[in-house]
């Protein structure tokens, strides 16, 4: 217990040191300089380049992420992300210019971007690479100093993320603190300008908790039970395709995998046939042999999930393995409202489905709930589609696709309610780690009287302007 406690203390001052350290180095203005923002996401992009195969070896170790998956779903967006911000840093960090009222006149208003100071990110495990550098890239290029958090389940993964950010970065300027609890407890006493939090949303909880001491602003990237309605007027190749690629992408372990199906009575049978097929054209007859078919994190979440898995309404899978942390691709029909897996965000290689006949129960039962980060609709009606993303709030998502709306540079990611706070990718991560100060630009010869007490004879004059000239 003594032990314990002295490691906790020694974790204390060391982080607080770092802070120190990279709080006076963003007061020299360093960071404020547009070449030298840029010249740093240069810098770690040829640095990951240099390492890409020992990412990727980590993300197998970690979780038997093959080449291909972890370049499209880390390596290969995390890259696409630094391009942008090397080549358009520059354009986003000008002041931008927005109309000025005439009753101000002669005068011009601006938006002026300025970075927050010193933020602290934290992130998870499913993509552990991808949601600690995307959201890093987006705090470099508006100009902070940054302290990472990688996730202690992902040990190979934050071990390459530390020999990259190391040997790249100054820890004044760009820090890594590995740990578990301890650690993390102790980041979250010390006051930061920004916190961008990745994970669960009970550790959000916590996350925003530590902040509010502080008053500090965050983005919190949670999850939730992202739904995936099937109409009966679908393209049934298609749909059952895009279903399994988007929820067994990293074994379902992916805060917007379609958690649940919502199929329509009169398709239900011919769409879980078809998911079987294309199941097992994926995977083979024997996922477990499969190069393309991960592992779960740990036995932790292992255990979580084979929990989660009601023997008998098991229709197709239902195969564990717990030394090997396997779990196959399970499906689980005639699913309620009331079994365990419908209780949390499932997080794991199951789907459960249910059926509905009338749209009006799907809205009802999605609204029940909490808003999820994703949502998905498949259907060739587009009046039943509308009302779906009208009456359904949620952070994100699809129609006639899942999980693709992230790929989107265009379109920022992010929850609402319980699914999480801000949003952050390409120029939304810019604004995300930017403060926005407005500055008005006044002439300092031109006056109106008007405006000055005593405004007793000048108020019918003062009240027409404030009426057409604001």
């Amino acid at each position: 217990m003594q032990n314990a406690v002295s490691a906790s203390s020694k974790a204390s001052s060391q982080i607080q040191e770092i802070v120190l350290k990279q709080k006076a180095y963003f007061k020299k203005g360093t960071s404020l300089d547009i070449s030298f923002r840029v010249k740093q996401l240069k810098k770690l992009k040829e640095a990951i380049l240099s390492r890409e195969d020992a990412i990727h070896e980590a993300l197998y170790k970690d979780l038997k992420k093959s080449a291909p998956e972890a370049y499209i779903t880390e390596t290969g967006l995390v890259l696409k992300e630094i391009d942008e911000a090397i080549s358009k840093t520059a354009h986003w960090a000008k002041p931008k210019r927005v109309k000025t009222p005439l009753f101000f006149a002669p005068g011009s208003s601006k938006r002026h971007p300025e970075p927050y100071g010193t933020v602290l990110i934290i992130a998870p495990w499913n993509y552990p690479f991808q949601l600690l550098l995307s959201p890093l890239i987006g705090a470099i290029s508006a100009g902070n100093t940054s302290v990472c958090k990688p996730s202690e389940c992902a040990p190979h993964t934050g071990e390459i993320v530390k020999e990259i950010l190391e040997s790249t970065f100054a820890s004044e300027y760009v820090a890594v603190v590995e740990g578990g609890i301890p650690e993390s407890t102790a980041l979250l006493k010390e006051r930061w300008d920004y916190i961008f939090f990745t994970g669960s949303t009970h550790v959000g909880r916590i996350v925003y908790q530590a902040a509010a001491k502080h008053l500090t602003p965050v983005t919190l990237e949670l999850g939730g039970k992202s739904p995936c309605i099937v109409d009966k007027n679908i393209n049934l190749e298609n749909t059952a395709r895009r279903i399994v690629w988007g929820k067994f992408m990293n074994l379902g372990q992916t805060c917007i995998a379609p958690d649940y199906l919502f199929v329509h009575k009169d398709i239900k049978s011919k769409l879980i046939d078809k998911i079987q097929e294309k199941i097992k054209e994926f995977y083979g007859s024997n996922p477990q042999e499969s190069e393309d078919y991960g592992r779960i994190i740990n036995e932790r979440n292992f255990d979580r999930l084979k929990g989660l898995i009601d023997e008998n309404k098991v229709i197709f899978g239902g195969i564990t393995d717990r030394k090997d942390k396997y779990i196959s691709p399970t499906i689980m029909d005639r699913v309620t409202k009331n079994d365990a897996i419908m209780q949390q965000e499932i997080f794991g290689p199951i789907i459960p489905v249910m059926e509905y006949e009338n749209i009006n129960d799907v809205i009802e039962f999605v609204n029940e709930g909490e808003k999820p980060l994703a949502l998905y609709i498949f259907t060739k009606d587009t009046a039943i589609s509308n009302r779906v993303l009208k009456e359904c709030p949620s952070g994100g998502g699809c129609v006639n696709d899942t999980l693709v709306h992230i790929g989107n540079p265009n379109l920022p990611f992010g929850g609402v309610g319980e699914s999480g706070i801000g949003a952050y990718h390409s120029t939304a991560s810019f604004e995300t780690f930017s403060h926005f100060k407005s500055i008005l630009h006044k002439s300092p010869s031109i006056d109106l009287d008007v405006r000055y007490a005593p405004w007793g004879k000048n108020y019918s004059k003062l009240k027409f302007l404030l009426k057409n000239m604001l």
